[in-house]
């Protein structure tokens, strides 16, 4: 049985974390998203409710969990018995980021391979820090993420949503 982890601070989750969830789910047995602490980021909400907002959005994936991490990927990866780490790449220099991880993860536990899916056109152009910068401006994301997501986004923002 593969078990995968997909990483992440999903604050918050996008669209596009959405489709990569989905077509990783069909590679492997089971995924883990795994709710990350970023500590070079200040999060918009809390572990908790990340983990409830993406459980939410995934519940229809039987073989996906969601669950809260700390710490390295690497040791949350080995708790649950996992050895494939899926990651996504935007942009040429999500590669360059991505590649690094991925070999600090190698040298950190040899048994952990990583897979990287392409995002696709719709999802390559936006993250979750830019889709909050519009989001501040009272701007409807929900185009970029779920109508839920997008909701909550503004109520914690305060900022009524334009079309």
């Amino acid at each position: 049985m593969v078990t995968a982890v997909f990483p992440g601070s999903f604050d918050p989750i996008t669209r596009g974390h959405l489709d990569m969830i989905q077509r990783a789910s069909q590679l492997v047995d089971q995924l883990i998203v795994a709710v990350m602490v970023n500590t070079s980021k200040q999060p918009l909400f809390t572990m908790t409710e990340k983990v409830a907002m993406i459980s939410e959005e995934v519940a229809d994936l039987p073989n996906v969990e969601v669950q809260a991490a700390t710490g390295l990927t690497v040791d949350f990866m080995a708790s649950v018995h996992a050895t494939v780490l899926v990651r996504g790449l935007r942009n040429e220099q999500d590669f360059g980021y991505e590649r690094d991880i991925a070999w600090m993860n190698k040298s950190l536990d040899e048994t952990i391979e990583t897979i990287c899916l392409i995002a696709r056109p719709p999802y390559a152009y936006f993250s979750s820090s830019l889709i909050k910068e519009v989001a501040k401006m009272g701007a409807d994301v929900s185009k970029y993420v779920p109508t839920a997501v997008a909701q909550k986004l503004h109520q914690r923002l305060g900022t009524d949503q334009h079309d």
